[in-house]
Order: structure tokens, then sequence, then C-alpha cells
């Protein structure tokens, strides 16, 4: 019996307790870019990119009208969701700047470009890039070598060719 996850294993979808299914909604899909796949009933509701069944659901089961849960606790601390090059990624965050949402952090990570956000509740939303394997930073001995370095918003727009209202 084998101890390591297969290589072709991948996280398929992330599953979040809300307090307004529609202001989830609307927000995954206006900020993301996400489609709405199916609403289940009153109370759930399952998004995708690319016509996937779906790779974000919400509910309000457990959590209708509900504040946001408590910094500091153990929970969930961000979903990321990987665009598939620098453009969109500059696209979505141009999207997100429009759509009035604090921006919370960027970094470039060496084998990513990374961009924070909170959700209308309050959950943590990453929206990055992976760099091409080739470009990861390695040490000496070959190891993985990531950092933690001020990732420049203006620059990454401007590469997608986004410009922003005055």
């Amino acid at each position: 019996m084998t101890t390591e996850a297969p290589a072709g294993m991948r996280i398929g979808h992330v599953h979040l307790k809300v307090s307004d299914l529609d202001r989830s909604i609307d927000f995954y899909q206006r900020v993301l870019g996400l489609k709405l796949m199916q609403r289940y009933g009153p109370s759930a509701a399952f998004l995708s990119a690319g016509g996937y069944h779906h790779h974000l659901g919400l509910n309000t089961w457990d959590s209708k009208g509900a504040g946001p849960a408590p910094r500091g606790y153990p929970g969930l601390f961000h979903t990321a969701f990987l665009f598939p090059d620098r453009k969109t990624l500059g696209e979505a965050l141009a999207r997100a700047i429009a759509a009035g949402i604090e921006i919370s952090g960027a970094a470039d990570h060496g084998v990513s470009e990374a961009v924070y956000f909170d959700d209308p509740d309050g959950n943590g939303v990453e929206i990055y890039r992976d760099r091409p394997e080739a470009d990861w930073p390695r040490d000496e001995n070959g190891d993985l070598a990531l950092y933690n370095r001020p990732l420049d918003l203006e620059a990454l727009l401007v590469d997608a060719g986004v410009t922003l209202p005055a």
C-alpha cells in the first residue's frame, strides 16, 4: 500500500459556507468569471470554469445570514484560483479592482505570482498564475527555493493590456 498521493491527483473542488447565496454567486461570477452550472434549491449553487461540473460549491445550509468566521481560528485560509497565464491573471485583477475589492496582498513566490483578497463572507481568495517549471527557482542542490517578494500590480495590469478608469 502506497503512502504517497499519485502524481495525477488534484483538488477537485472547494465547497464554501456563505451567508448570502445570491451575493456570493454574483461575486464569483463577476470577479472571477466563474459560470453558474446549477442551483440546488434555494440554498446551494455550483460554479465552474471551462464547463466542468463544478470547481466551487456554495451553500447556506448552516450559515445563512451569519457573520464571517473569526480570524485566528482554524479553518480555510484561502481558496486559490489558478489562471493559465499572466494576461488572464491581470484581467482578473482588473475585475477585482473595478468591483471595489480591497486587495490585501500580492506576492511573487518565484514559482508563481499571486494576488490576495477576501470574498463577501471574509473567505480568503488567491488568484495566481504559475511560471513554467523550468523557470522555478532552485538552490545549489536543485531543490525548490520559493520566496516571498512584492508583486508589482501596475506592471501586471500593463502586461495584461488592461487600463483602469481614472
